[in-house]
C-alpha cells in the first residue's frame, strides 16, 4: 500500500518523541515531571470517579459524532456568562485539544497556506 503525500510529510510530535525516554526513566526509578500540556496534575473530581464506578452498561457504543448533546446544550449558557453568544448547533465536542486544532486547520487551511503561531 502506498502512503499519501500528506501523511509522508507528517512529522512526529516532539512530545511523542520524548515519551519513550520518560517511560524508560520511570522504569529505572527516576521521578519524571511531565511538563507537557494534557497531563492531568489535579485530582479527578469525586463525582467523576463515582459516575465511572456506577456505570454498568454492557456495551459501550459510539457516541454522537458532534459530542454529547447535553454538553453542547449546556455550553451556550456557560459562555454567555463571559459575554459570548454561541449556539449548541455551532459546537463540536472533540476528544482533546489536538483533535480540535486538527479539525480547525483542516477546515480553514489548504495545503501551503501560511499559518503563524506565536510561541508562549
Amino acid at each position: 500500500m502506498q502512503m499519501s503525500n500528506r501523511i509522508s510529510a507528517f512529522q512526529c510530535s516532539p512530545i511523542r518523541r520524548l515519551s519513550p525516554y520518560a517511560r524508560d526513566a520511570v522504569k529505572r526509578g527516576i521521578k519524571v515531571y511531565h511538563l507537557n500540556i494534557g497531563q492531568p496534575d489535579i485530582k479527578t473530581p469525586k463525582q467523576v470517579i463515582e459516575a465511572v464506578r456506577k456505570y454498568d452498561e454492557t456495551i459501550i457504543a459510539y457516541g454522537n459524532s458532534e459530542g454529547r448533546q447535553e454538553l453542547r446544550e449546556a455550553l451556550p449558557a456557560y459562555y454567555a456568562k463571559y459575554g459570548l453568544s454561541v449556539q449548541a448547533e455551532d459546537i463540536l465536542i472533540t476528544t482533546g485539544g489536538s483533535e480540535a486544532l486538527q479539525f480547525a486547520f483542516m477546515t480553514l487551511c489548504d495545503p501551503y497556506d501560511e499559518v503563524i503561531i506565536p510561541e508562549p
